[in-house]
Formats: C-alpha cells, structure tokens, sequence
C-alpha cells in the first residue's frame, strides 16, 4: 500500500464551461504523476464526494459547488489537508475576489460592486466608466452570460436587469482596460510560471478580445510573476491561473484568478510541478 494516500475529486462538469476535457485532462496528469512518486491517489467525481464523502487525509480537488466547498472547508477545519483550500476557493467567486485583490493593493481594475435590482447609472458615470464588464459576483461563472460586455450605461443596467431575473443577486462592474490581454498559470510560492498572448478569442473561456501575437505591449514577466504570487497568498490559493492586461506602458492588472485552471497550453509541463507542489505541501502539513 501506498505511504501516501490521496483523495483527487474532479470539477463538476457545469463549472468547466468550455474546459471539461482539458480540466479532466490537467487533474489525471497530475495524479499520474503523483502515482509514479508512490503515491495512491483515488478519483471521484464531485457528485460523489458530495454524496459521500472521502476518507483521506489528503484532498486534492478542482471543486467549485458551493455544497462541496462547506465540505472542504469543514474537512480543513478537522486537520486534513486540502489543495486548493475550499476558503481559497471561495475566495475566488468575483464579488471576495474583487474586494481581496483590491484590498491588498494588487493591480486590479477599477471596480463597481452593485446589488443587480439597483439603478447603477449613476455610480458608472459617477466612476466615469466608458465601457466596461458585467460580471456575476455571487459565485464562479458557469455561462458565457455571467460575464458581459457593455458599451455604455444604457446597456449595463440591462444586463444587470437580466442578471436579476436569473436569480444572480449581485455584480462586480470592471473598467475596461486597453491593451493585450494575456493568460497565465502558475503554483503558488513555486518557480513554475507559464503565460501566453492567445492569438484569438478561442483561446479564452469567454473571449475577452482579439490580440494579436505579432505585435503587443512589453511584459515584465518577473513583475507578473510577483503580482500573481502575491494574489495567489491573498486569496489562499495554491494552484492558479487567471488573465492580465498589459497596457502600452507596460502596466499589469489583473482581470480573472482562477483556482486550479485547465493548463490547456502547457498541461504536459505544469503537472510534474504541480505534483511536485503536492508533495511539498503534504510534508510541510506532516
């Protein structure tokens, strides 16, 4: 038997929108990979760990159901060890996202945080937003209508109506921002760090814009790396990803940070690390 125990519950399907493959793909090459280090890793999917519950000491989840984040967080409350942490993971629905990043004074746009039944006309043009992005901020998106983009007030006040009639309560209202949009992934407190410029909106979950690869602003990757790192310690998180926007001058901000992403572009690199992050994880909790 294995010295080492691992529970691996997958992301419920309705929280991988457009990801269900690559995010199923990310988490099986990670526990190959923690089982060629001898580790035992059983897998379940969410709706079992929800019905069931798991015996093991170690969990490691891309659970995003507000049922199976309790869960997490009661076991991590018990003493296991959970990666990512389900307080992490709650940490990055958008409305504590928003309020953490901001807080902590990571680069981040500037936000409006609206109940979706309020006339936010006023607060948009008081905060002299020309356009900018409408997000639910109750919980993680789960549809391309959780996250849209508005050209001016008119707009947002409907898409917050529609927002409301769907049962979504609240929202966080971003500025946008000129520049190129970029992807990364990484592992907090770990030398792993990948980032790419997509080429097309297929690239992105949602399609935040057009960028193209043959011309963009220059990136500090060093700087980026911190700024994520640093966003990574605030909202908990071990395994993350998320997009920036490079503006002209070389500015960061972050736009999204996820826990525990697909990996798509760099699967076959990123889960030895993220194995090898487990493992040190597990001994730093021994």
């Amino acid at each position: 038997m294995a010295e080492i125990i691992i529970a691996g519950i997958l992301r419920a399907g309705a929280y991988s929108p457009n990801h269900i493959g690559n995010d199923t793909a990310i988490f099986n090459a990670t526990a190959d990979e923690l089982r060629k280090r001898g580790c035992q890793v059983n897998i379940y999917s969410e709706e079992q760990f929800n019905r069931d519950g798991v015996t093991e000491d170690i969990i490691m989840n891309m659970c995003r159901e507000p049922e199976s984040v309790a869960k997490l967080q009661a076991l991590e409350d018990e003493g296991r060890l959970v990666i990512n942490s389900g307080y992490g993971i709650e940490n990055c629905t958008r409305e504590r996202m928003t309020r953490i990043l901001l807080a902590a004074g990571i680069p981040y746009p500037e936000s409006l945080i609206v109940n979706t039944n309020e006339n936010v006309k006023p607060l948009i043009e008081k905060a002299g937003f020309k356009s900018c992005w409408i997000k639910r901020g109750d919980y993680h998106a789960m549809h391309k209508e959780d996250i849209s983009f508005v050209r001016h007030v008119e707009e947002a006040q409907e898409v917050l109506q529609e927002y409301f009639y769907r049962g979504i309560t609240r929202a966080v209202i971003n500025a946008h921002l000129t520049g190129d949009m970029i992807k990364f992934y990484g592992i907090r407190n770990f030398p792993f760090f990948w980032w790419f410029c997509p080429s097309n909106q297929e690239e992105s979950v949602y399609g935040w814009g057009d960028v193209d690869e043959s011309s963009h602003n220059p990136l500090d990757e060093h700087l980026l790396k911190d700024i994520c790192n640093r966003a990574a310690n605030e909202v908990n998180i071990d395994i993350y990803g998320g997009d920036c926007i490079v503006g002209e001058d070389g500015s960061l901000q972050i736009i999204d940070f996820n826990d525990w992403p697909s990996f798509a572009p760099c699967r076959n690199e990123a889960a030895p690390h993220i194995a090898k992050a487990v493992l040190n994880l597990i001994k730093e909790h021994k």
